[in-house]
């Protein structure tokens, strides 16, 4: 995907308890880097999960696909980008990681979203509305 299609993104730098014995990032905290990226992207948008979750609305993860293509160090930073899309019900988040100096590709991921108003499972129409200037 060209650089423009991205609507959000953020710099995130490598911690030390985030990397493994081999000095790499252990591949379970891109899941965490994924989901602080959609956090600060829904902030940016204008409401966070807090406020959805007091209006009835839960966003809940249903998939995550990831590849992982280079890893990332202790001390490295990262940028992470997104864009959406509403395929249906679901909506799917484009993310994608890279080297924040070298601009090296560092995971490539797939998340899908699903979500529930009051508790049951819909169509997402609220959500689609919040988000509809970035889908």
């Amino acid at each position: 995907m060209a650089d423009n299609h991205y609507v959000f993104g953020m710099h995130i730098k490598v911690r030390d308890y985030e990397v493994d014995s081999q000095g790499i990032v252990n591949n379970a905290n891109y899941l965490h880097y994924l989901e602080m990226t959609r956090h600060d992207f829904c902030e940016e948008a204008g409401t966070t999960f807090r406020e959805m979750q007091e209006h009835g609305l839960d966003p809940v993860v249903r998939k995550v696909e990831i590849e992982y293509i280079s890893p990332l160090t202790l001390g490295e930073t990262m940028e992470s980008k997104l864009w959406m899309e509403r395929n249906g019900a679901r909506f799917v988040f484009h993310q994608d990681i890279f080297h924040a100096e070298t601009g090296r590709p560092v995971v490539k991921a797939l998340v899908t979203i699903v979500c529930l108003e009051n508790g049951r499972l819909t169509r997402g129409d609220v959500l689609a509305e919040a988000f509809k200037s970035y889908l």
